[in-house]
């Protein structure tokens, strides 16, 4: 197994939503002999499947995959939490003799797992934040900016959910989120690996197939069956796909109207995922 400064190696493969990271990894897993730790904060949810384009058993390929189907949506699964039981998978994927491959889009989840990041360790203050999710987006952004103007910059074109959660660790800890993060040494030696994108526009025609196929695939229905399920949990109501189709069945706007709105914030937010990504000066493209 490679190493250096004896740390174990570990590839990371990321990448926006529908760039292919996800056979990227699986190949790449057969080829060296390596497993794969999902980094998607929707994959770990059981019943979020054709929202989260959760890879089937046939897909994978006999190799195995870590941290997929281990909650309830109605549990709230932080990325500390994740970062524990990923960390978990890792050492027995390495005591396997096999190489961990962390593959996903969640940017948050590398940053804590394989970057010199230390998250805060707050639990969930459930009280607070029913308080804030109460509020609309741009009045918690501008409360962001005036007690930690750092934080705010980071956040300020993510989802409501992470606005919600970087205020909750704020007023539960009295200090500002930036004051608290502390630079740790990484615990990996990381081989950072993205699926090479020819142009953006390749990117968001893959995004609006995928989501003509979720739909050929049942997402309505699976929408209703959670709703029915579950009920309006946050982390179902959040979650892009779910969202769109809700308003469809509260007649908000027509079916066609809900797929076009849910290819436009797949695209929004894979955007996002690209900026988050290529700021990596580790990274390389596959050719």
């Amino acid at each position: 197994m490679l190493m250096k400064n004896k740390k174990p190696h570990v590839i990371a493969v990321v990448g926006p939503t529908a760039s292919g990271k996800t056979s990227m990894a699986i190949e790449l897993a057969l080829q060296i002999g390596g497993e794969i730790v999902s980094a998607d904060s929707r994959l770990v949810y059981k019943g979020f499947d054709i929202a989260s384009a959760k890879p089937a058993i046939e897909e994978r390929k006999g190799v195995p995959h870590y941290l997929i189907d281990i909650v309830e949506p109605t549990h709230d699964y932080s990325a500390g939490e994740w970062a524990r039981d990923a960390k978990k998978a890792i050492e027995t994927i390495l005591e396997k003799g096999k190489t961990p491959i962390v593959a996903g889009g969640t940017g948050l989840y590398f940053r804590v797992l394989l970057e010199n990041y230390n998250l805060p360790d707050v639990d969930t203050n459930y009280e607070l934040r029913a308080k804030l999710e109460q509020r609309e987006k741009e009045d918690l952004l501008e409360e962001l900016k005036k007690i930690d103007f750092i934080t705010y910059e980071r956040v300020t074109d993510s989802n409501k959910r992470r606005i919600v959660r970087a205020l909750e660790i704020i007023k539960t800890l009295g200090h500002p989120l930036s004051d608290l993060e502390i630079e740790k040494e990484p615990e990996y030696d990381v081989e950072w690996m993205m699926p090479k994108l020819n142009s953006r526009e390749e990117l968001y025609e893959r995004i609006n197939r995928r989501v003509d196929i979720m739909l050929e695939q049942g997402i309505v229905e699976e929408t209703k069956f959670l709703l029915n399920k579950y009920g309006r949990i946050p982390n179902f109501t959040c979650t892009i796909g779910y969202k769109e189709i809700l308003a469809y069945l509260d007649g908000e706007c027509t079916l066609s109207e809900a797929v076009e709105k849910l290819k436009q914030h797949t695209r929004n937010y894979a955007k996002r995922q690209l900026t988050w990504f290529r700021r990596n000066p580790n990274l390389e493209i596959a050719i």
